[in-house]
This record gives C-alpha cells, sequence and structure tokens, in this order.
C-alpha cells in the first residue's frame, strides 16, 4: 500500500505554492551579493518549477490526488491565453518568419524518429528488455507517448486505442512522459533565463524576437497607468469571461465531434481541452484588434503572468524524481529519446541561426503541448505567449499521425 501523502488538502497545497512563488520573487528581487549570485546560477522561473516537485518527491504531496493542475490548466491557462493574446502585437508576431515553423517540424521529426533509434539502440543492449509482443509490449506504451510528445494527451489516448496498448505498458510509458517530458522543460525554462547567451553560442539572428519584445513594452509603456480597481476588474472579467465562454462551446463541439466525426480524435477534436485552447485563443485574437488591447497599459500582461507562474507551480508537482528508480531501464530509454530530439533541435537552431525561442518553443509545442509552449514563450515576454499556443495547436493536428508513424517503425525495430 502507498504512503498516504503528508498534505491532501488542495488549499493547503495552494497556500504552500503561493508562498513558494512569493519567496522567490522577493527573493530574486534582493540586491545582496548572495542572492544575486544564487539567481544568476538559479534563474527564478527554474525555482518556481522545481521547488514545488520537491513537495512531490518527498513525498509531501500526490498530485494524482490533487485538482490543482486541473484546475490550473482548465481555469487559469484560458484565462491567461486570452489576457496575453488579447494584448499583443499579433501583426508583429506573424512577422516572425517561418523558423518558428521549421524549428517545431524539427521536433516532431526529433520525436518520430528518436523513439525508434532509442528502442533499437536499447534492443542491441538489452534485447529481453524491449522484445515480444502482446498488449504490453513496450514499443506499443512508446508508441504512446509519441503521441503525447508531438500533440498531448489526447494524442496520446488515440495511439493507445490504435495500438491496443495494456494498461501496464501504458502506466510505465506515461510516468516516463511525464518524468522525462518535466525535466527536459526545466532545461528549456533554462535556456529562457539565459537566452541572451544561447543565441551568442548559437551565433542567431534574433532580431524579430527582438523587435516584438520591444513594441510590446514600448506599446505598455506608452499606455502605462496606475491601475485602478475598474481596470483590474476588467482585466480579470474579460479573462474569467473568456474562459467560461470557451468551456461553454467545448461543452457543445467535444459530444458533436464524437457523435458525428468519430474518426476526428486522432485530431484531438475529442478533447475538450482542445477546444478549450482554440476557442481562448480565437478570443483573444478577436480581442486584439479592438480598444482592450490597451488594457495591457493597466497591467494585463501582469495579470497573465501571474496565472502563468501559477500554472508553472502546478506542472512542478507533477515531477516526481523519486519516480525514476522504480523502472530505471524505461526511464533512461526515454531519456535517450529525449536526448536525440533536443540534439537535433539544437543542431537545426545552429545551422539556421533561428534565436533560441523558436528553439524552445517548437520543441514544447511538440513536446508539452498547449499546457506549456505558452508558458515557455511567455517566459521570453509575456507578448509572445501567443506563439507558443499556435505552434501547440499544430501540434494537436500532427500529433497523432506522427505518433503513429513512429509506432510502425518501432513496431518493426520490435521484430513484429
Amino acid at each position: 500500500m502507498e504512503n498516504a501523502p503528508l498534505i491532501a488538502n488542495d488549499a493547503v497545497i495552494f497556500g504552500l505554492l503561493a508562498l513558494i512563488l512569493g519567496l522567490v520573487f522577493w527573493t530574486s528581487e534582493m540586491t545582496s551579493p548572495g542572492w544575486k549570485r544564487f539567481y544568476s546560477i538559479f534563474p527564478a522561473i527554474l525555482l518556481c518549477y522545481f521547488l514545488p516537485s520537491l513537495l512531490t518527491t518527498f513525498g509531501v504531496v500526490d498530485p494524482e490526488k490533487s485538482q490543482l493542475y486541473f484546475v490550473a490548466s482548465r481555469y487559469l491557462l484560458p484565462a491567461a491565453l486570452v489576457i496575453l493574446t488579447a494584448v499583443a502585437d499579433l501583426p508583429a508576431t506573424l512577422r516572425l518568419g517561418p523558423k518558428a515553423l521549421i524549428m517545431f517540424f524539427t521536433g516532431t521529426i526529433g520525436v518520430v524518429i528518436g523513439g525508434p533509434i532509442a528502442l533499437f539502440i536499447a534492443k542491441l543492449i538489452a534485447p529481453d528488455l524491449v522484445t515480444g509482443d502482446g498488449p504490453d509490449a513496450v514499443w506499443r506504451g512508446m508508441a504512446t507517448t509519441a503521441g503525447s510528445w508531438i500533440g498531448g494527451s489526447a494524442n496520446q489516448t488515440a495511439l493507445k486505442e490504435i495500438y491496443e496498448t495494456g494498461p501496464t505498458a501504458f502506466s510505465i510509458w506515461v510516468a516516463v512522459d511525464v518524468i522525462v517530458a518535466n525535466i527536459w522543460m526545466a532545461v528549456v525554462l533554462a535556456f529562457a533565463a539565459n537566452s541572451a547567451k544561447m543565441d551568442k553560442w548559437l551565433k542567431a539572428d534574433s532580431s524579430s524576437v527582438d523587435e516584438v519584445r520591444r513594441a510590446a513594452q514600448a506599446y505598455e509603456a506608452a499606455h502605462t497607468k496606475n491601475p485602478s480597481l475598474r481596470d483590474l476588474m476588467v482585466i480579470l472579467a474579460f479573462a474569467f469571461g473568456a474562459m467560461g465562454v470557451s468551456h461553454f462551446f467545448a461543452d457543445i463541439l467535444t459530444p458533436y465531434f464524437k457523435e458525428n466525426f468519430p474518426g476526428a480524435a486522432q485530431f484531438s477534436l475529442h478533447s475538450s481541452f482542445f477546444w478549450i485552447v482554440v476557442v481562448a485563443t480565437i478570443i483573444g485574437v478577436s480581442l486584439s484588434f479592438t480598444p482592450v488591447r490597451k488594457l495591457q497599459g493597466a497591467g494585463a500582461t501582469k495579470i497573465g503572468s501571474v496565472l502563468i507562474y501559477f500554472l508553472i507551480a502546478t506542472v512542478g508537482l507533477n515531477m516526481n524524481v523519486a519516480a525514476l528508480f522504480k523502472t530505471p531501464a524505461f526511464f533512461l530509454i526515454g531519456a535517450l529519446w529525449m536526448a536525440i530530439h533536443a540534439t537535433l533541435m539544437i543542431g537545426v537552431a545552429k545551422l539556421i541561426r533561428a534565436p533560441v525561442f523558436f528553439l524552445a518553443v517548437g520543441s514544447q509545442a511538440n513536446i508539452g503541448g498547449a499546457a506549456s509552449a505558452p508558458v515557455v514563450a511567455a517566459a521570453f515576454h509575456p507578448s509572445l505567449a501567443p506563439v507558443g499556443v499556435l505552434l501547440a495547436v499544430v501540434g494537436y493536428v500532427v500529433g497523432t499521425f506522427g505518433g503513429w508513424l513512429a509506432g510502425q517503425m518501432m513496431r518493426v525495430i520490435a521484430g513484429q
């Protein structure tokens, strides 16, 4: 029987996360040499992600028994997307050029070929571990992870059905998926915190990204004001009102597509989360062409960022490093798979001199989907969040096909 977590009350856990975020931001602004040196090594955003994971690793909380991530991803994320998209300079964002898509599809290819390569190497080292067939064959579980790492959980579930993956293999590879993806996200957040150094190393032309960032800062400065209670209430009204509208339409569209288009599951159209993200993005884009955009000067971006940071903290809760020791061989295969994806991403970024922003967001749009791609994009600057969500939607579309293709190659390598 598993040990019960020390804290099971979500209200208490939420309070702990708030204290952690407050402590990180409070100390990160301190001027003492010790704190400055500490945060030059450990970026604040990385700590907002890593410290909550310690609560899970040491058994203080059990994320599987908590609803906080569900609340953050279903309520706070769409609200943040609406705010950050509504105040964004979308024409400037669209002028970022083709490198965003190049890096996204590089990430997709990295997942599609990385799994078969990792499985092939594992077969050379420990053939008994990865060969064999049946519902719980390793390659079947890996196929579901491929779907998750290109699109998301809806694609993962679709591939579980397509390849008839057994419950044991599925549960093992869900754990590999979560831990390995979360460790990679920590690395990507570190990239964001050191973007200038990374761009210099990549010899990247980051002028287009810098222009979007500068334009957002200039617009905010030109319209900045001390926000009144009215301003803050209006910002939250648009954010959570649009979130409610997103859920309303998701509750209509999801069963409609399930009933009338059963084959649409492969494109995530049976996922309510997909529709929540899509509708929230459409609302945000529409509002960006209205006077609502002026709310940026009243602190809309900062409120959106607060919601994003709470999401980061709840995502961090899902990283239990202790789980690595339960099935270490499979985690090593997953880590090798991710390393192949990362190596390809870095190699192509260096080849085409793409800014680290495109590398990080292109990767997370695959590996993390809509729940983390806008988070990583906002880590570079809140005005860049729409890039993350737009690429993540592309991932939803291609996720099932990419995962199916990877599964076919792994099936052949496994000898089936």
